[in-house]
């Protein structure tokens, strides 16, 4: 599918089929839950593959669920192919613990690339954050050598830029730099999503970059670099950096040569649902209780007219 195609008055959008790789819960919205939805409601097929199942996120006291092996998942692929209903326009990954799954997610990519070469892969290389792993310390290798390189749209933290880089960001300046230096090593689209940079807004607001890479008619290339100025929310939401992936994906499909579009409608999005997620919870907690992780919960079926048409309310500016 393209952006050009995706809209007829006569049929409505054309097919365009995402694989979402990605943990599912029963209750709440994280991983899968958070992605599919948002993604379908603006008329995107999703085939999910649940790389856990859990009763709910790990944030709660209590957890119980099963995780899917490498095996497992290349099982699930093989139906797939087997069947031959393995034509996909995106793949979409997030968070995983497992090298070897992580492998698996790359050969498969791969093979479907080669099925289809304009098939774009959105990557959340989740490796941690405020300068801490919180995943293995081997997915480091296999996201740097093996990932990254075979992403086309990484939405990496400032602490993951820095990582995969060898880089440290503490200007604007270097923020570009980063971001350049993981054009290099292979995606086109790059959007650091948050970072510790001071805001022109002050203090109250974070600062998020992105850089995308066009190729001209005549073979010479183009950078189109963005940085966005993002409200504060004093509260930690589990699943926003899915959703956040899932409408990057599906605005730079509307928006494919123009990033500070894609992103005000991404922020945007984020902007509205977490705005909803926060009012609710302090309405169920209650005058001066911190709300707990159920009530914190994305209120993502009710931002339904948001995440289709979001109103713009974060405006980036083009850096370079």
């Amino acid at each position: 599918c393209d952006a050009q195609t995706w809209f007829s008055l006569s049929t409505g959008p054309s097919l365009c089929r995402v694989l979402s790789i990605q943990s599912h819960v029963v209750r709440g919205y994280v991983g899968n839950k958070s992605a599919s939805f948002p993604l379908q409601v603006l008329g995107f097929e999703v085939d999910s593959i649940n790389s856990v199942q859990f009763s709910n996120h790990t944030g709660y006291s209590h957890w119980k669920g099963q995780v899917l092996t490498a095996d497992e998942l290349h099982v699930l692929y093989e139906g797939i192919k087997l069947n031959n209903v393995h034509h996909y326009d995106y793949v979409l990954t997030g968070y995983t613990r497992d090298t070897s799954f992580l492998e698996m997610v790359v050969d498969i990519v791969q093979e479907l690339k080669r099925a289809n070469p304009n098939l774009v892969y959105v990557c959340d290389p989740v490796l941690g954050d405020h300068g801490s792993m919180y995943v293995p310390q081997n997915l480091y290798p296999v996201y740097k050598n093996k990932v990254v390189p075979v992403a086309d749209i990484i939405t990496p933290n400032q602490f993951e830029a820095e990582l995969l880089t060898g880089k440290n960001i503490s200007t604007e300046k270097d923020a570009v730099e980063v971001m350049d230096l993981l054009h290099a090593m292979g995606p086109d689209t790059v959007v650091i999503t948050s970072s510790d940079l001071p805001s022109r807004l002050g203090d109250r607001f974070l600062v998020s970059l992105g850089s995308q890479r066009h190729v001209r008619p005549d073979g010479s290339r183009t950078t189109q670099r963005v940085r966005i100025e993002v409200p504060k929310v004093d509260a930690v939401f589990v699943g926003t950096g899915d959703l956040f992936a899932a409408m990057l994906l599906a605005w730079t499909h509307h928006y494919p040569n123009d990033l500070k579009t894609a992103c005000e409608k991404t922020f945007s999005v984020m902007h509205h649902v977490i705005q909803r997620t926060i009012s609710y919870a302090h309405e169920l907690a209650g005058p001066g209780r911190r709300p707990s992780p159920p009530q914190l919960e994305l209120r993502m079926v009710q931002s339904k007219a948001d995440i289709e048409d979001p109103a713009i309310v974060t405006e980036a500016t083009v850096i370079s």
